[in-house]
């Protein structure tokens, strides 16, 4: 589980912390929330928290790999401490931010159950319409395609074998995401354009991805909004909060 951040991160240090998924709710660290969920589903062998931990956050792992300060460390870090411990193989990773809190065990399973096996890299969307029908009033960042409207995920699935094959390609589109030539040279101005205008299908985008990455990508299309729905601003902890007080 990626729970490091930004330690200038004025969310987290207007709420007494140094990174986001330490912020309490329901008398928990918003990251223990997460965690019971991935433990409650019966189908994670394996916990290792990548950041700074509470014992309520250390309770619930099975060890800690320290922050190295960016996403795509932090992942590389965290599954190569995965593979440094023996997976058996053939066994996928779940890379899950520490930061949806609404996150249910049932959720998990669900994921788990759908992912086809032949894919290297799984990465559940939730439609627009499913979000803010589970979460009356959300804010979310949606992308229009042809198929519909959709916010991505905050956990996804991969083959650990695969990880030194596609990370230097996403570090690679991470870095040109806000600079539009530089990224249409990379995925191509037809997909980009196809993006900005809403014409472009999920699997168009499935095999560009696929083809950028060098691994089969799938779009899993998910009914649990709690996926798509991380905090990080006031308005998603009272949502979180309220959410949390009716499960309990």
């Amino acid at each position: 589980m990626l729970g490091g951040g930004d330690p200038g991160d004025a969310f987290a240090a207007a709420h007494g912390v140094s990174v986001k998924p330490l912020i309490e709710l329901d008398g928990s660290p918003m990251a223990a929330h997460v965690l019971r969920a991935l433990r409650d589903s019966g189908r994670v062998r394996r916990v290792l928290y990548v950041g700074p931990t509470t014992s309520d956050i250390e309770a619930l792992t099975d060890g800690r790999v320290t922050d190295h300060g960016t996403l795509l460390s932090n992942l590389e870090a965290g599954v190569e401490a995965l593979r440094a411990t023996g997976l058996p193989p053939g066994e996928r990773v779940m890379v899950v931010t520490a930061d949806i809190p609404m996150l249910s065990a049932q959720a998990v399973r669900d994921v788990l159950d759908a992912a086809p096996a032949d894919a290297g890299l799984i990465y559940p969307v939730v439609r627009r319409e499913v979000c803010e029908a589970q979460y009356p009033g959300v804010k979310r960042t949606y992308a229009r395609l042809r198929d519909g409207t959709f916010t991505g995920g905050n956990l996804f699935l991969l083959d650990p074998a695969l990880i030194g094959q596609f990370l230097p390609r996403l570090r690679a589109l991470l870095a040109a995401r806000k600079a539009p030539l530089r990224l249409a040279g990379i995925v191509g101005p037809g997909v980009l354009l196809g993006l900005l205008t809403g014409r472009l299908t999920v699997a168009a985008l499935e095999q560009r991805v696929s083809e950028l990455l060098g691994v089969r990508a799938c779009a899993l299309v998910t009914p649990h909004a709690s996926i798509g729905t991380d905090v990080d601003k006031d308005a998603d902890l009272e949502l979180a909060r309220q959410h949390l007080s009716r499960q309990s």
